[in-house]
């Protein structure tokens, strides 16, 4: 485990502490050493995270603004295709003072650490039930083929076996054809 000054995402405001109105501006990159996020769908081990960071003194801390642009990857909740897809989040904390009110975020030693942030808000961006596409049929209960693939050839609904009496009766009399033809009218 890495001290928390030379962790990635630990940047230092000893220039701007206590001097309200003073601000500092920060674009990099971060290369993620594990996993985040649970679900099927996680930025990876390795993956970049790339980030725009606003640090403005006030009065009761250091005020972090920012964006976290990466890509997630995984698979589609319906038909578990793989899928990757870019997310963009932007999140904005207070870091208090140490000594001052009891907050969730302190200026600790000159710096302040924006793992838990970052991670928190872009964790949370994740979708909940992704989608390879926003009108993806997902997989075939029957056969389990994705019903995308298999768009070429009707599927027949299954028939309420407490129905399939009247089925025999409407074929005897050859009028299965005209039924059909009156369901595409409708």
């Amino acid at each position: 485990m890495r001290s928390r000054f030379t962790s990635p995402f630990s940047l230092p405001v000893r220039d701007i502490v206590r001097k309200p109105g003073e601000m500092r501006e920060h674009s990099f990159s971060v290369t993620l050493d594990e996993q985040w996020g649970e679900g099927i769908v996680s930025f990876e081990k390795g993956s970049t995270l790339d980030l725009d960071i606003r640090l403005e003194s006030v009065h009761e801390g250091i005020l972090v603004s920012g964006a976290a642009d990466a890509e997630y990857t995984g698979v589609c909740g319906r038909c578990l295709t793989d899928i990757a897809r870019p997310v963009e989040v932007e999140f904005q904390e207070l870091f208090a003072y140490p000594g001052e009110e009891e907050t969730d975020f302190e200026v600790q030693d000159d710096h302040v650490d924006l793992e838990t942030l970052v991670r928190d808000a872009t964790v949370l961006a994740l979708p909940f039930q992704p989608v390879c596409q926003p009108d993806c049929p997902g997989l075939d209960p029957l056969t389990g083929e994705k019903l995308t693939e298999n768009a070429g050839s009707e599927q027949v609904a299954p028939i309420d076996p407490r129905w399939s009496a009247l089925q025999n009766i409407t074929d005897q009399d050859g009028t299965a054809e005209s039924r059909a033809a009156e369901k595409e009218e409708s």
